[in-house]
């Protein structure tokens, strides 16, 4: 009965089922009947076969089935099942084939299996099975497929394995496996090998593939697998398929042979760190048609008419190497290139667009990005008929060669940003969702109707070019527009109010433009926003209480505005936020927010520096932000802040946020979620350091100046293992600097100046490594980095008896001066106490006196008060030449959280070159956003 719709619910069709009681096979795949399923169908002693795939049994099992001895076949993919899998039926002995797949809801793990199971198809793939492999699965010797993908597997996979010599298909793709693959030379059958997407580790030298003689498809993407690549993998002469992308792999490839005899039609092995040339070997595979050697260490010089040989190519990849590709091909040889559909040659050294692209009429992806192509953008692209995706950013190039006629009616991604372009915005066809002129000359006013052109985009960036006027209402026609940036431009007047009422926006970036108004106070109930960036503007008034409502948001940076208002305690509701900026506004009082244990444990970024903000430091809700405790048990592949744009593509937004950190305002690409910082310099908060504030085990950046905090500085400082940079400068903390502090080894900038500090800077191998400028105008401290030995400042101050004390310190010694020089400082320096002090006193008299007649008066400045305003001016002066030459020249460059550094001179990135801090992507569209990786 497999495919006929009986449309019978659970009970009606067991009822029927149960008067055959001499049933051995129950076939009712795809029949439309609903559950649940009757554990009575257990009465029916002789069922030995059970196919009742896609149907909405919607239940769990009956743990009776285990009882059927006579059980040899078990289909139940795609039905719905719920609860936990009983185990005892992995264990009939006359079980030979179960495929519960596809059941999304149903949890379970492998039991240990008897010596005399017979299993031979065991495929529970899609569905929410759990913990490790059996030791007892090398007693499974029948069986042929393993398919155990998109579960929730983990552990080690048991060296056992290596066993089972039937094995056709061992599918474990999508779970948590780690540790090295068991040998597979037993399993000379083996065609289908998937093991794509797990923690897997080490060589692959060792698990014997070579030995693999069937038509075989390898795919071992994603995994942290080390060592070379053995050049005898590509001379099986079944191998059809090799994917190895997104690994470790090292080395070069070395030639292989039976080029003639090969199959071989897929070969990836991008996202590695492969070296040396590309072996022309694989130019001579007849059969190929996938090559993808993305973003390696690949070097050599190319010429790209070797292509002709592959006549079946249809994919090629070789961006992101330290590749030369020579494109000159002569015009005899144009019609010989293979019609291929993706061409990605990005970061190729191009100087000009290859030529074989004109005849190129299937291509639906074109990548040429980050090359020194310079000129104009030929009109022959325009015309690609089936033009999907075209990447033509970071390049040189300055304008279209002609207006902009017959696109492809298919194109969907376009992206022409950090390029030269200048003059008007060339109108692209409507049916564009992905569209980006970000970091070009473009200088005009948007026209009013500029939106009714946008209908189907997704993705708008004009960020970083010239443009002037308002920003048009028509932009909010669009009812599909997911993400709208137009920072850094020239825009005024105000925030058009459909903008906060978008029922489709997730990004809304108006960053550093010179908008006015208040924020419009409209956000929906529904708010889908995720990031707001409304940073270097000239906004005012208060925070809109309707913020309440964007129940999704993970960034809000308000910074560098004209905002009044008390701090907006209402966005404690908003549990997602990750990033919390609100620097540079006008912000006053204290901050009293009710902290409850909810607030903001998402939290990893938050600046409210140069703002009003007083009292104490809210020790309360540092309890609850919970992201900045946790700095074990890191994912393995680190996130980032960003909202997914295009889906069938992951296509990413990707946050950026301008912070100060290391002494420098530096903007963070590509937000890891790792990092974390937090900033309330430049207020008037006062208190000690709230104990709670050291408990953010994983913070990063740690700013504190520029207040009136008091009290010593927490020994349980140490407890910050992961700080970078932490200025505590400017306030009025006292005591000793904590022996603690020198245990932070990744401590790389320190300012401890400008308070009241004393004894002996701690000796680690950190503290003494910083500059002078770290901890000036702290009289009472002493020892390296300083000058001042800490045995001579303890007998440096003598009391001379008159209640004045006199420094020895400054009475200058040594032979070339000797006694004179005594005799001519001391009493000089002892006069000059004298006067201070008579005038000190004379004036507390006087102000006393003068008001009983009716006068006033004003005290004399004496020396050692002016001497301090001039001091404090001379540092504020310093100040403002280091702002000038740090803070308003914004640090450029990109920096790496994990894999950077900063140089001494703090004006340069030092990159690790043994880090990859952003794997480079994996297809043309995912960097279409700006790339921030080590070179």
């Amino acid at each position: 009965m497999d495919g006929v719709s009986v449309s019978a619910q659970g009970h009606e069709w067991c009822n029927a089922v149960l008067l055959l009681p001499s049933l051995q096979e129950l076939s009712m795949s795809n029949c439309n009947i609903t559950g649940p399923l009757d554990s009575s169908l257990t009465t029916l002693r002789n069922l030995s076969v059970i196919h009742l795939d896609q149907n909405n049994l919607s239940s769990t099992v009956p743990e009776s089935f285990a009882n059927l001895s006579n059980l040899t076949t078990l289909h139940l993919s795609s039905c719905g099942l719920t609860g936990v899998f009983p185990q005892k039926i992995f264990k009939l002995v006359t079980l030979s084939d179960i495929d519960i797949s596809f059941n999304h809801d149903l949890q379970g793990s492998l039991p240990g299996f008897p010596e005399n199971a017979h299993l031979r198809t065991l495929i529970v793939s899609q569905t929410r099975f759990s913990g490790a492999l059996p030791v007892s699965i090398s007693n499974l010797q029948n069986l042929t497929i393993l398919d155990l993908s998109n579960c929730q597997f983990n552990g080690t996979l048991p060296s056992s394995m290596s066993r089972l010599g039937e094995l056709t298909h061992l599918l474990l793709s999508q779970n948590y496996f780690t540790g090295p693959i068991p040998s597979l030379n037993m399993s000379k059958n083996l065609v289908n090998l998937h093991l794509s997407h797990n923690d897997l580790t080490g060589s692959i030298a060792s698990v014997h593939l070579e030995d693999l003689w069937k038509r075989v498809l390898i795919d071992l993407q994603d995994n942290f697998f080390n060592g070379t690549i053995p050049s005898s993998l590509f001379a099986l002469p079944l191998l059809q398929s090799i994917r190895l992308s997104n690994n470790k792999f090292q080395g070069q490839l070395h030639e292989f042979s039976n080029i003639s005899s090969s199959v071989l039609e897929i070969i990836d092995l991008s996202s590695n760190t492969l070296e040396g040339p590309i072996p022309t070997s694989i130019f001579y595979l007849r059969s190929l048609r996938f090559l993808k050697l993305a973003s390696n260490k690949l070097t050599g010089r190319l010429k790209l008419d070797v292509i002709q040989r592959l006549a079946n190519l249809s994919t090629l990849d070789l961006s992101h190497n330290n590749l030369l590709i020579d494109t000159n091909v002569t015009d005899v040889h144009l019609h010989s290139f293979p019609n291929m559909k993706s061409v990605e040659l990005a970061s190729c050294n191009l100087t000009e667009f290859p030529s074989f692209l004109k005849n190129q009429s299937q291509i639906t992806t074109l990548d040429l990005s980050s090359n020194l192509i310079q000129g104009s953008i030929p009109t022959w692209i325009w015309q690609l008929d089936y033009l999907v995706q075209l990447n033509l950013s970071h390049n040189l190039l300055s304008n279209l060669e002609g207006p902009v006629n017959n696109t492809s009616s298919f194109l969907r991604v376009l992206d022409l940003h950090a390029n030269q372009l200048h003059g008007k915005l060339p109108v692209f066809p409507s049916q564009v969702a992905y569209l980006d002129y970000s970091n070009n000359s473009f200088s005009f006013t948007i026209p009013s109707n500029f939106g009714t052109y946008l209908s189907s985009a997704i993705f708008l960036s004009l960020s970083k070019n010239i443009l002037t006027g308002s920003i048009p209402q028509s932009v909010c026609n669009n009812s599909n527009l997911l993400v709208l940036d137009v920072s850094y431009n020239q825009f005024k007047g105000t925030i058009p109010k459909c903008l906060t009422k978008s029922e489709t926006l997730m990004v809304l970036n108006l960053q550093d433009n010179k908008l006015g108004g208040s924020i419009p106070d409209a956000f929906l109930v529904s708010c889908p926003l995720r990031t707001i960036d409304l940073n270097g503007n000239l906004l005012g008034g208060p925070v809109p209480k309707s913020l309440v409502n964007c129940t999704s948001l993970e960034v809000l940076d308000l910074g560098d505005n004209q905002l009044d208002d008390e701090f907006p305690c209402f966005l404690k509701t908003i549990s997602t936020l990750r990033v919390m900026v609100l620097r540079g506004n006008k912000f006053h009082s204290r901050i009293h927010c009710p902290c409850t244990n909810g607030t903001w444990h998402m939290l990893q970024i938050v600046d409210l520096a140069f703002n009003h903000f007083s009292g104490l430091l809210p020790s309360r809700c540092f309890s609850t932000w919970e992201a900045m405790m946790f700095d074990e048990d890191r994912p393995s592949k680190f996130n980032r802040i960003g909202s997914q744009v295009l889906k069938f593509d992951d296509i990413y937004y990707l946050d950026s946020v301008a912070l100060v950190s290391k002494g420098l305002q530096m903007e963070f690409v590509r937000i890891l979620t790792v990092f974390t910082s937090v900033d309330f310099s430049s207020n008037n908060f006062e208190g000690p350091i709230p104990e709670e504030l050291m408990n953010f085990t994983a913070l990063h950046t740690l700013n504190l100046s520029h207040n009136a905090l008091t009290g010593k500085i927490p020994s349980s400082i140490g407890n910050l293992k992961q700080l970078e940079s932490l200025d505590l400068s400017s306030n009025h903390f006292d005591g000793e600097i904590p022996a603690q502090l020198a245990s932070l080894n990744f401590l790389s900038f320190l300012n401890l100046s400008f308070n009241n500090l004393v004894g002996k800077i701690p000796v680690g191998p950190q503290l003494q490594t910083f500059d002078v400028a770290s901890f000036a105008s702290n009289e009472k401290l002493c020892g390296p980095p300083l000058s001042i030995n800490c045995s001579d400042q303890r007998n440096a101050k003598v009391d001379t008896g008159s209640g004045v004390e006199f420094d020895w310190t400054f009475v200058p010694t040594g032979v070339g001066f000797g006694v004179g020089a005594g005799l001519v400082v001391a009493p000089l320096m002892f006069w000059e106490r004298a006067k201070r002090w008579s005038n000190h006193n004379f004036d507390k008299v006087l102000i006393v006196i003068f008001p009983m007649v009716g006068l006033a008066y004003t005290p004399i400045e004496d020396d050692d008060d002016e001497a301090e305003e001039d001091t404090e001016e001379n540092s504020l002066e310093m100040e403002e030449e280091e702002e000038d030459s740090f803070g308003h020249r914004m640090f450029r460059g990109c920096y790496c959280v994990l894999c950077s550094k900063l140089d001494i001179s703090k004006k340069k990135v030092i990159h690790d070159p043994r880090c990859t801090c952003f794997p480079s992507p994996t297809t043309s569209t995912s960097i279409f956003l700006e790339l921030c990786s080590s070179q």
